[in-house]
């Protein structure tokens, strides 16, 4: 083989491999080698490329010099990796070749198999209360036609399953929106610690029903960042209003916002947003998927509880936007914490000019 096309495969930026007439490996560039191994000059192409489907796209290749795609599987040790591979036949000084590229589309895997996994949360997320929507509408023209107390009694759990149906596809917009936007930072400043307090003047109601009390720790005075006021009063209701319900009856939950301090997290200064509760918590197993969309630590009690499974996705996404960090604790009979970390108004408005 010569120089110059040895060089021209080094230099390409996919794996590439290059079999000849003898169907041995004439050469590798570093990143085939990597996905490879060492080694794969003068081996056969069997001994190294194992799968049954790239084996027959290669020995086609080379019996009719037609070009092939096929699939590569591979795992680079913490995840299954994927790979386009393209097989071209080559003219060489004592025969013909195969030249294999491999393009990772591991990304593109992992997307599909995302929306794959979206698409089937939403339809079973719906799937229930438009059941039972069914169900009712069917008995009270059935044999409920004529009973004015099972009418009112099925027309109330119609109710409850329609608002259900509606907070989730309200969801669903938020997060299209804000996913939208994520990379746009907000420019207007606000009032932090007047913003909570009228969330948890909002909120005390539905504290005083549930039996929890509420307890603030807020700074005296303005304290402004830079921020999208409607996102960010939804984080606090939504933090706010899971504590309260998930707490128990009896149970306490804090909201603290902290003076400005230095945030490693941030690399900049910047407050921190706590809300405490004393209630049951849960297994810290939980904490790297609770902001996935649909997760849930107990689904039937979210679900009792009107929950979409989407408010802590939601937060994530507001977060991320407001460039800040979310943090949750938590442990069995312990109580959760969750807490948001924010960028000062300076800070974000030095890092805008930057």
């Amino acid at each position: 083989m010569k120089a110059e096309a040895r060089d021209l495969i080094d230099a390409m930026p996919l794996p590439a491999v290059l079999i000849r007439w003898d169907e041995r490996i004439d050469a590798a560039n570093a990143e085939a080698t990597a996905l490879l191994g060492e080694g794969l000059a003068g081996r056969h192409f069997i001994t190294v490329l194992r799968q049954p489907v790239l084996l027959d796209a290669i020995e086609g290749t080379f019996r009719d010099g037609t070009p092939r795609k096929t699939r590569y599987l591979s795992t680079d040790g913490r995840q299954d990796t994927a790979f386009d591979v393209a097989c071209r036949a080559v003219a060489l000084e004592k025969g013909p070749g195969v030249l294999l590229t491999f393009a990772d589309v591991t990304h593109l895997e992992q997307a599909g198999q995302m929306r794959r996994d979206f698409v089937a949360n939403v339809s079973h997320e719906l799937r229930t209360p438009l059941t039972a929507l069914l169900g009712f509408i069917e008995t009270l023209r059935g044999p409920a036609r004529e009973d004015a107390a099972a009418r009112e009694r099925f027309l109330g759990i119609m109710e409850t399953e329609a608002e259900r149906m509606e907070r989730l596809v309200g969801d669903l917009l938020s997060l299209s929106r804000l996913e939208a936007e994520e990379r746009v930072r907000p420019t207007e400043p606000l009032d932090l610690p007047e913003l909570m307090s009228s969330v948890l003047n909002g909120l005390a109601p539905l504290a005083e029903e549930a039996g929890v009390s509420l307890v603030r720790d807020l700074p005296e005075g303005p304290l402004e960042v830079v921020g999208d006021s409607d996102q960010l009063r939804q984080v606090m209701v939504n933090l706010v209003e899971n504590a309260v319900k998930y707490s128990g009856r009896g149970a306490q939950v804090t909201v603290r916002l902290s003076p400005p301090t230095y945030q490693p997290r941030l690399r900049a200064e910047g407050v921190e947003i706590e809300v405490t509760d004393t209630g049951p918590g849960f297994d810290p197993l939980h904490i790297p998927r609770l902001t996935e969309r649909f997760y849930r630590v107990d689904s039937h009690r979210s679900r009792e509880m009107g929950g979409t499974g989407l408010g802590l996705a939601i937060v994530k996404h507001i977060v991320n936007r407001h460039r800040g960090r979310l943090r949750i604790e938590s442990a069995p009979g312990k109580g959760s914490t969750f807490r948001v970390i924010l960028p000062l108004r300076a800070t974000a408005a030095r890092s805008d000019g930057a």
